[in-house]
């Protein structure tokens, strides 16, 4: 087992997003309460009972979605590891060999990749979850990478050490 360098792990927990979630969700609740507990109609054109609370799915599963969604970064002696959970069940690896450039810089995640996730753009792919600090790895084989970081410091730390150890070899 090889030398861990870095271990990142970052999780959705913007308070925007958990309050839209808890919206949605108290939403679903009142409609629900209103409609089949105390038996009144909710809305002009109300929905059958069954139909309300398969509504409550959505809810609840952007609430398990977003709580269990992880982007776990490692970087040991075999290279960058990454895994977004629970898409990926396993980590995917960059091998320092495979790297032409790397930098840690600042980037715009909407302009340049539509967003936070995994996301795959004009620019590359990128796999973040909120900032706008991340490692770039320009590929041998003309690929682009970009993998968010809350902490760019240690991370350029890691791959500076990483890539000078692989550049001795």
């Amino acid at each position: 087992m090889s030398r861990v360098l870095y271990k990142e792990i970052q999780r959705f927990n913007q308070w925007w997003i958990w309050l839209i979630i808890l919206l949605l969700s108290g939403f679903w609740i009142w409609q629900l309460v209103q409609q089949i507990f105390m038996g009144i109609p909710f809305g002009d054109n109300p929905a059958p009972d069954f139909v309300v609370i398969l509504l409550g799915l959505f809810p609840l599963g952007a609430l398990l979605l977003f709580r269990f969604m992880i982007l776990e970064t490692v970087i040991d002696e075999q290279g960058v590891k990454y895994r977004f959970k629970p898409f990926q069940r396993k980590p995917k690896l960059i091998k320092p060999e495979d790297v032409k450039t790397y930098e840690v810089k600042k980037y715009n995640p909407v302009m340049e990749f539509g967003g936070w996730g995994v996301r795959y753009g004009l620019k590359g792919t990128a796999y973040n979850v909120k900032g706008n600090m991340g490692a770039q790895f320009d590929l041998k084989n003309g690929k682009r990478f970009m993998l968010g970081t809350q902490n760019p410091d240690a991370l350029r730390y890691a791959l500076n050490k990483l890539f000078a150890k692989t550049d001795r070899q």
